[in-house]
Order: structure tokens, then sequence, then C-alpha cells
């Protein structure tokens, strides 16, 4: 296994931006993202990468974004990397596997979350008002429990090192204007629900993710990553049981951790104990090979 990529440094390359997991580098109308081996959890990087996870979330939003292709358009333009710029051939054994050439596009600023399941924040919510993001639930649910329909609670997409805020769907058509709010709710639950239902049969429940959308030219795309252990709820089918938190594919684990040693969620974050960092790993790379019949050596 190759040494863990923590940041990436391509001085003849343009950075920029580096943001919680991806290090992208500017080509003009064209972005080189590279997923990283960071981690984050409540909003802060920590210290410790996670070896294999950027080719990981790189290689599951492929997989994604093909199969959502007749639903939306996306900004990947070539996961090749003898399509890439010569200028990036010197960094070929880094990119590999991790890395996607994309076109340039105008994010549209909002987190689109979807949630077919009742937990975390959405959990604590519910018992504080019965409501998420001003929908009114059905009174008496139990934590983790299957919602009846998928719900769209989007928040606000804030700079690093801030937490995302919710809001309701007013407040985003405010931001985004009505008509931009209603295409991309629709194209959020379609998303939700065609991945949902193609998790479910490979033995995953995808109880909540986030997706994002940007602008290229006039027209939506779908961006960044999808439905992976970085932006959803994963939780194994053969062991759910609403009524309480659930075994997971994702880095719930890290965010347990942290929460029993009552790390007070601001920077600079505490060291992962090895324990920790392989068990997690190990269930990364285990969603991967459910959902796309891939190992790590991409």
């Amino acid at each position: 296994m190759e040494p863990a990529v923590f940041e990436t440094n391509f001085s003849d390359l343009k950075l920029l931006k580096r943001g919680k997991v991806r290090d992208i580098y500017d080509f003009g109308e064209i972005l080189l993202i590279v997923a990283t081996d960071r981690i984050s959890a409540f909003d802060v990087i920590l210290p410790d990468p996670l070896p294999e996870k950027g080719k990981v979330l790189t290689q599951i939003s492929l997989f994604w974004f093909d199969i959502m292709r007749p639903l939306v358009k996306n900004h990947l333009i070539s996961s090749n990397i003898s399509d890439f710029p010569d200028v990036c051939k010197p960094y070929s054994k880094i990119l590999h596997g991790r890395s996607m050439l994309v076109r340039k596009a105008a994010p549209i600023s909002i987190e689109c979350v979807v949630r077919g399941y009742l937990s975390g924040s959405a959990w604590k919510s519910y018992q504080e008002t019965g409501t998420i993001c001003g929908i009114k639930l059905p009174k008496g649910l139990k934590e983790s429990e299957k919602l009846s329909e998928p719900i769209f609670t989007p928040s606000t997409k804030e700079e690093s090192g801030l937490h995302d805020l919710n809001i309701d769907f007013k407040e985003m058509a405010k931001r985004v204007g009505t008509s931009m709010a209603e295409k991309i709710k629709t194209l959020s639950l379609q998303i939700y629900r065609r991945g949902a239902q193609l998790a479910e049969n490979q033995g995953i429940i995808i109880a909540d993710t986030k997706f994002e959308f940007g602008l290229v030219g006039n027209e939506i795309c779908l961006i960044d990553e999808v439905l992976t252990p970085d932006s959803s709820r994963f939780w194994p089918k053969d062991s759910y049981q609403p009524g309480g938190s659930q075994k997971s594919f994702d880095k719930q684990y890290i965010r347990d951790y942290l929460l029993s040693i009552r790390w007070n969620k601001k920077p600079p974050a505490p060291s992962l104990p090895s324990q920790v960092l392989k068990s997690t790993q190990k269930k990364y790379l285990e969603a991967l090979k459910l959902l796309t019949g891939k190992n790590y050596e991409f």
C-alpha cells in the first residue's frame, strides 16, 4: 500500500484552493481535483490522514457519476491521467486513482441534503421540535427509523472551519431563486432514490447524503463527490435495526471516538489511535468493494 497523501504540492501547477479533502488546481476553463487522504470531523481537519481514502472517494464518485448521467450532467472530463495536461505527468504516481479533470463550474452555494432515515442532526432536531428544516414529521419515530419518503433538508455551504447551517426551503429559495431551488431539490431527491435503491441491493443503506451542484454555462451539473462515505451515512443492511445508532461504513466510527474523549470540536483536533484509523479504512474499502466491485489496487 502506498504512503498516505495528506496534501499535494505541485509547484508548477496553479493551486486554486485546498478544501477539507480536495486540492484543486486551476487550468483556466478546467480544474484538476485531487482527493487527498485528509479526513475531517465536525468541520475540522484531523492531523492524521486515512491511507487510500482519496482513492476510495474518487472511485465511488466516478461510479455514481456514470450511473446518474441519465438524470443529470456532471463536471467530469476524465479520470485517465493520459488525458491530463502534460504538466501533470511528473505527478502521475500521486494522481493515479485519486484525481479528476473537470469543467470549471460556478458552485451553487447550498448543501443539498437528502435524508431517507432519521439520524444525526435530523434526529436531534426531531427530538427538540418534531421538525427538520421546517418539515413536520409524524410523532413517535425512533432514531434511525426509515422515513415514509425521503426529505430534502438543505443547509448553507460555509467556508472550511465554519459549521453549515440548516435552513428551510423558503430560505434556500431566497438565496438561489425559486426556480433554481425547485430544480436542485427535484434532482437531489431523484439521485438519492436511484442511489439508495442500487446501494441497498448491494447491502448498503444510504441513510442520508449531501450533493453539490454548479453551473457550467447555464446548465446545472453535479459536482465534487457523489454518494461516498464522506458525504453520506452508509449502514450495513444486514445489521440495521431502528431504535438507536447503527454500525456504519463511513467516518461515524471516528466521530464516535472523538465524542468519547470529549473533544470540544475546535482546532487543533487530536490525533487518532492507529486502531481507529485502521478500522475506518477497512470500512471505506468495504463500501467501495460492495458498491463497485473494486479493490483498492486501482
